[in-house]
């Protein structure tokens, strides 16, 4: 089985979205206004990232359906 480049897209972006999670847990450990804002932030990013995550997903089961 070859890997599409939509399914390496798809597992790249999961595996980021994973990254910015586990970053964003071991920061809620630290304390501090710096702390927070980094936290702020990659609440952000991760949403951002999901989002994109979901799209190529998305777009993976449309493509997937019309290919029958």
């Amino acid at each position: 089985m070859t890997l599409q480049p939509l399914n390496i897209a798809i597992f790249v972006a999961m595996a980021i979205v994973l990254t910015v999670l586990v970053v964003g847990i071991a920061n809620l450990a630290m304390t501090g206004d710096k702390a927070r804002s980094r936290s702020n932030q990659l609440m952000r990013l991760r949403v951002l990232v999901q989002f994109i995550a979901v799209a190529l997903l998305m777009v993976g089961f449309w493509l997937k359906t019309r290919a029958g």
